[in-house]
This record gives C-alpha cells, structure tokens and sequence, in this order.
C-alpha cells in the first residue's frame, strides 16, 4: 500500500515524541506538526534530487513529425501525449526514429475502439493483451496513406477454438476490395497463434484493412500493425553548440534539399528538441524516455510517486529538520549519517548499473 502525506507526517511525530495528527485534524495543524507537514515535504523533495532516474518517475513518449518542422516541445502536461507529464530529466541517448503506426486501437489493450462493423459482430476479448474476435463476422478501419509508397503490415491470428481456423485479411482502396492485398491466414498452432508479415503498394490517400471470418468460424485478432516500410534509427545525440557549428546554416536553410531523415537530436534552449537533418515527411515517430517530475503532497491522504520503500529515507531528513529547528546538533548529525546511508543503499539499488565492456570497433 502506498504511504500517505499523514502517515509520513505521523512517522517521524511519532520520533520526536509529538502528538500525532488524524485525518480530521491534519489541515488544521499547528506548530511542530505544521514544522513536520513541512520537512516532509522538503525531504522528499531532496530525495527527487538525489535521484533523478527513480524507476517510479520514469515515463516514455513519441512525437510525431511534420515535414519542414525542426523543433518540438519536450514533455508536459498531456503533451505530446495524454499520459505525458511535465519531464525533470531527458534520457537523450533514447531517442530514436521509427516509422509511424498508422492503425488506430491496433493492439485491442482495452476495447475495439475505431473498428468498424462489417458482417456479424465482432466482440472485444480480453485475453492475452486485449484481441478482436471474429465469430463469423467482419470488422475494418480506414488509414492514410501516400499513393506510390510502400507500407508494411503485420498481423497476428489467434484461435479461441481447438480447430484449425482461416481468417481473410484485405487491403485496399474500399472497405472489403483488396486491390492492394487479398489473402488468407490459417491457425494450425492452436494456443500459438499465426503471423502474416507482408508488405503493399499503396496507390491512393485512404486505404482499408479489412478482416472476415466464414460462417461458424471464430477467430482473435491479436494486433494489426501497419507503416510506412522505413527502417527504425537511433538519434545520435550532439550539444546546442555543436548543432550550430556543424548544422545550422543547413538546417535552417530555406531549401527542401536540406530536409532529409533525421540523424541527431540537440537540447535546444527553449525547452524543445531539434532533429537535423529537419524531417522531410510527416510519417515519422520519435520515440524517447524521460523522468518526470514528481507530485507535491497537499492533502492527509494523498500518496507519494515513489515506492513505499523510500518512507524510512524521508522520515530520517524529515527528522533532521526537525532537530535542527530544536538546536539539537547531535540527534541532527545522526540522523543525517542514517539518511546518507539509506539513501546511498537505495540509489546502489535502484540508479547503479552493472559495469561491462564492450567492442565499438567498426567490422
């Protein structure tokens, strides 16, 4: 269970031998439970700076890009993604290009949002990570493509049944023509399921993917995948400095010549990235990780984003506070040494990484 701002709050009372707060009374503290209220708060806040890559901040996002377009915000509220939140450390050597999905809700996590019924009724299954089902029935969804680009799709088919089972699969400019693709998938791996790993021709700007069982077959769609049939780069990350020694003038040239797939990513000064070369097309992905920055308690219940394991290392600086707002030097020197000592056992745990070598040479 999470430990709560009370809780915290009452942990280290309870030290200094000081009547402890109820959740009645914790909004209307007074003196050295108020003191408290605060050195929690201003402990824990020292933890997040000890500790920049706690696993328990660490978010990943994407950006999309668009064509011309050099920079983009980093992290904030619901930005680039809803899940996002406002970012404390960048993990720059993360970043990298992949090409964009185009499928809505392809991974079925939680429903089949954004799939169309055609024949039949196809029905959400909640097993594995979430799947389509296809019990003698169709379902499609519309996707923008470029006319003369290449995409690739892939398509993993799962059978609830003990029989072997086929299920159509279509691409094309309607919802059921297959002008690009028209083929089946058979299981026969029951429980193992089959992929279809294949690529087409797109020839207009909306094409369809289409799947259809017969007649008394039932079978899962584990997830749909389609994309442009580019290759998945990492950025090489360079300083704002070196970006404007070596890539400016292209960069920011007026010239669509100098647009190209993006090699580097920078820090610019604006709380932003910059790719260069600046991308060429909009069907790009930016993948990338990061740590958040932490949310401040305020009310009784309200619990911290670290583990529960980090409650004993918040109590001890807290205790430290609170001694020295005592003018005790000596419980305030002891409980800065078992502080020092919990915290470096926690970033041994949670921030060192196992040491190796490695061959960079070039074969």
């Amino acid at each position: 269970m999470a430990t709560t701002y009370l809780t915290l709050t009452n942990n280290v009372l309870n030290e200094l031998n000081e009547p402890e707060l109820t959740s009645t009374t914790f909004s209307s503290s007074r003196g050295i439970q108020t003191s408290v209220k605060k050195f929690v708060l201003k402990a824990m806040h020292e933890v997040y700076n000890s500790l920049s890559e706690v696993p328990d901040l660490y978010l990943s996002t994407t950006q999309d890009t668009y064509a011309g377009q050099r920079t983009y915000d980093l992290p904030s509220s619901a930005s680039p993604q809803s899940t996002d939140k406002a970012y404390r450390k960048m993990d720059w050597d993360t970043f990298r290009l992949v090409p964009k999905e185009l499928v809505t809700n392809g991974e079925f996590t939680s429903n089949i949002t954004g799939w169309t019924t055609g024949d039949g009724t196809p029905s959400y299954a909640s097993s594995g990570n979430g799947r389509l089902n296809l019990n003698d029935a169709a379902a499609y969804q519309s996707i923008s493509t470029v006319k003369n680009k290449t995409y690739r799709l892939q398509v993993r088919v799962m059978s609830p049944s003990s029989s072997t089972s086929t299920v159509a699969i279509k691409v094309g400019t309607t919802a059921s023509g297959g002008e690009y693709l028209s083929t089946t998938k058979s299981v026969t791996n029951i429980g193992d399921g089959a992929t279809l790993d294949t690529t087409f021709d797109a020839t207009a700007q909306t094409s369809y993917i289409f799947f259809e069982t017969a007649s008394g077959v039932q079978l899962d769609i584990d997830y749909v995948r389609i994309s442009e049939n580019i290759g998945i780069k990492k950025l090489k990350y360079i300083t704002y400095d070196d970006w404007q020694n070596r890539y400016l003038e292209t960069d920011l040239s007026n010239t669509s010549s100098s647009q190209g797939t993006p090699d580097y990513v920078y820090h610019t000064q604006d709380k932003k990235f910059g790719l260069s070369p600046v991308p060429n097309q909009d069907t790009y992905t930016i993948q990338y990780e990061y740590w958040q920055v932490h949310t401040d308690l305020s009310a009784h219940g309200d619990t911290m984003d670290l583990d529960d394991r980090f409650k004993d290392v918040i109590t001890t600086k807290a205790k430290y506070y609170a001694y020295i707002l005592r003018s005790d030097p000596q419980a305030a020197a002891m409980s800065v040494k078992e502080y020092d000592n919990q915290l470096q056992q926690l970033r041994s745990e949670y921030i060192n990484t196992k040491t190796y070598m490695r061959d960079t040479r070039v074969n």
